[in-house]
């Protein structure tokens, strides 16, 4: 059995900070709201966790009225974090 999250991109304004990020588990369906992506960070932790820390993905969308400063944010936070991940996982 794969373990695919979905996480959906949602405009909340127009401000480019104005956004959240609906994460939901399609084994079970739970949802969690993300407001930011350390929120993003900790809820797929838990998330996870139901599968011993094993995700096979993560497939991503966006609503129509997601604005490009919006999603640039996101996808700049998202990058820094992997990598963040990756440079901690080589310094072990």
């Amino acid at each position: 059995m794969s373990i695919v999250f979905e996480a959906r991109i949602k405009n909340r304004g127009e401000s480019p900070h104005d956004w959240f990020i609906e994460l939901t588990d399609t084994i079970d369906n739970r949802m969690e709201i993300c407001n930011n992506l350390e929120e993003f960070s900790k809820n797929i932790e838990v998330l996870g966790e139901n599968y011993g820390g094993h995700i096979d993905e993560v497939k991503w969308s966006q609503d129509e009225n997601v604005t490009a400063e919006q999603y640039s944010e996101i996808n700049a936070g998202m990058r820094k974090y992997q990598e963040e991940l990756n440079n901690d996982s080589n310094g072990r």
